[in-house]
């Protein structure tokens, strides 16, 4: 069951076994099947995993310079790949360890109308909603931040003036994202610190989140020959489609490549992974759909700041784990509640599943997607770990009571949100061939990453047929992987029997033990249905499964009076193969790994002790971190 051996650059060996062996080895020194002696030669597959946020705003995206951030990608930049920075709010900040790979995502919509309100450029005090903006934003503080709410809200209403709502063919407009181009250029370290062009499509119908990142395989000399794709008509439109459309003419017009990711889905009230065209007066889903959708969006956001996505307890009801960092009050803007109906329309488990039914109908998985991580910070300040947490918004910056504010609102008056239900945000890890744009896209377009919810854990998850026990406990790992099957993110290779998983974790070198290594399995029966079922099969501590079927908890070794933990507990690694002993050739499927942490503290006991304050009684202060892999799925046979 358990890894007996301490391992990183296991991790990162990989298979490229060359079929003229044995021309080049007639003395036959080489190992079977003509491979090298060396496990290292000739490879050609990932090698590497790179960790790096692919959700960033600074103060050029109107709900975070209105509400107070004055950081901008330049500061960004330097804050991720190391340099210590002065946050919005006049504090030293810098990262534990630089990120591998980073891209700024602000607000397509209104680019470069932020700094035109705050400075009071004569076309925005000529209008009135814009005089508005002026003095609440200049005022900072909370003033500044219920401002940027509400601005968030006009523009999910449709009600911001067109005065502030800048759009392609505005001169600030394409000002500004010429110099964010240039920014990410300018910073641009390939093999040390990679910076992606990219920018955030803030589509949000009466409230509904459906925002996409979309990022740009290339440099400058193609992504400047566009401006970005809006969601306001008649230049933009709202509806996924279109910047579907948007982006296969880009890569038509400058030869280069782009995909999109969703936002994580708990604030869509079910439009993420909704079964309808919700654009289409609810019109049926077509194959044209299914094909743009999986096409172009490889990825999905699993977790980031505003809760994690993974599951629910409502729709995982047998799942220890699924109430992590849950946020389910309503949509974005917190003009709708949220009911039960919308939830299997949020979530990446729920979402997977209506994927395989689709299928099932179209011929086509709309909803085949990889996982991603992010902060989807709007501060400027990519900060994952909880010890160094600097909030969503600069109103939520370190300080005495940043944890116990009414954080956001429904029409009554009654509290939808509040300031300590945000999380620390995730990361993206990428396995790829070199820390390049080229490289690390390449190998998000694939699916071969995974999404954390902070911590550098390293996850190799791969399926096939031929994996036996004996597979877990070879140092080449990813030699075995590659050869005998195929990587997260992939469609299982077809055979005979049951698929078996060979499935490896190591913790985070700055981080906490690993509890367990679970593989979630989701299939359709024969009348459709989605059903689910969570296996645990890597554990720590030697615990035994009791007559439930449920493995004991690990254990908790936090101390909230420091806080710290102690790795006393848990394992520094941990890995298995794992054959499905329910298999159903005649059934859809998808298979996922789910690395869990021993638990830690929170960012809200970091703040109790640190600025020796009490935290609100229902404020969570100790958390399970954890990582999920890409799936990888089955399509069901036919007779």
């Amino acid at each position: 069951m358990f890894l007996r051996f301490l391992l990183v650059t296991v991790l990162a060996s990989t298979a490229g076994l060359g079929s003229a062996q044995d021309a080049i080895d007639p003395e036959g020194l080489n190992g079977p099947a003509g491979r090298p002696y060396s496990p290292y030669a000739d490879r050609s597959y990932p090698t590497q995993v790179f960790f790096g946020d692919t959700h960033v705003h600074t103060g050029l995206s109107g709900d975070a310079g209105g509400g107070g951030t004055r950081l901008m990608p330049r500061d960004a930049y330097r804050f991720a790949r190391g340099d210590q920075v002065t946050s919005n709010t006049g504090q030293p900040v810098k990262l534990s360890r630089p990120l591998d790979f980073f891209m700024i995502t602000d607000h397509s919509d209104a680019m470069g109308a932020i700094t035109d309100i705050i400075g009071g450029a004569p076309n925005i005090m000529a209008d009135e909603q814009g005089r508005y903006f002026n003095e609440k934003f200049n005022a900072g503080g909370e003033t500044a931040m219920r401002a940027a709410q509400e601005l968030v809200a006009a523009f999910a209403q449709g009600e911001v003036s067109p005065a502030l709502n800048y759009q392609p063919g505005n001169p600030a407009y394409a000002r500004v994202w010429d110099d964010i181009i240039a920014s990410a250029e300018e910073f641009n370290d390939p093999g040390q610190f990679t910076t992606f062009i990219a920018y955030e499509w803030t589509s949000l119908v009466q409230g509904n989140n459906l925002h996409r990142n979309v990022i740009f395989r290339g440099g400058p000399e193609r992504a400047g020959q566009i401006v970005p794709y809006t969601t306001t008509p008649p230049i933009g439109s709202p509806n996924p489609r279109d910047l579907w459309a948007w982006m296969e003419n880009y890569e038509e017009l400058t030869g280069g490549n782009v995909l999109a990711i969703p936002h994580n889905g708990n604030l869509s009230n079910g439009w993420m992974f909704s079964l309808k065209d919700d654009f289409a007066d609810g019109a049926q889903l077509d194959a044209a759909y299914a094909e743009a959708r999986q096409k172009w969006e490889p990825l999905y956001e699993a977790t980031q700041i505003k809760g994690d996505g993974e599951a629910h307890p409502m729709l995982s009801p047998d799942d220890a784990f699924a109430d992590f960092e849950t946020w389910d009050y309503g949509n974005l803007d917190a003009s709708e509640m949220k009911t039960p109906d919308m939830l299997p329309g949020e979530y990446v488990r729920s979402g997977l599943g209506r994927g395989l039914a689709l299928e099932s109908e179209l011929g086509v998985n709309p909803f085949k997607f990889g996982l991603v991580g992010a902060s989807d910070t709007h501060t400027g300040l990519t900060a994952p770990e909880n010890d160094n947490f600097y909030g969503k918004f600069t109103a939520y910056e370190p300080s005495p009571h940043r944890a116990d504010h009414v954080s956001k609102t429904f029409a009554d008056g009654s509290t939808a949100l509040m300031s300590h239900q945000y999380i620390t945000g995730g990361l993206t890890a990428v396995w790829a061939e070199s820390n390049t744009r080229g490289a690390i896209w390449d190998g998000m377009k694939r699916r071969e990453s995974y999404a954390t919810t902070g911590p550098r854990i390293r996850v190799r998850f791969f399926g096939g047929r031929l994996f036996e026990a004996t597979d877990a406990l070879r140092r080449d790992l990813a030699l075995v992987g590659y050869t005998k099957g195929v990587p997260m993110g992939a469609d299982l290779p077809a055979g005979e029997g049951a698929p078996s998983f060979l499935v490896y974790a190591l913790r985070d070198p700055m981080g906490a033990n690993l509890d367990r290594i679970q593989i979630v399995k989701g299939w359709l029966d024969e009348n459709g249905e989605q059903h689910e079922r969570v296996y645990d099969v890597a554990w720590s501590d030697e615990r035994v499964p009791g007559a439930d079927g449920m493995l004991p908890p690990v254990g908790n070794t936090v101390d909230l009076s420091i806080p710290a933990w102690t790795n006393t507990i848990g394992a520094s690694e941990l890995g298995t193969v794992w054959k499905d002993p329910d298999w159903d050739p005649a059934r859809s499927a998808f298979y996922y790994a789910r690395v869990i942490e021993i638990p830690t503290p929170r960012w809200t006991a970091y703040d109790a002790v640190r600025f020796g304050v009490e935290m609100p009684n229902e404020a969570k202060m100790i958390t399970q971190e954890r990582a999920y892999s890409s799936p990888m799925w089955h399509t069901a046979t036919k007779d």
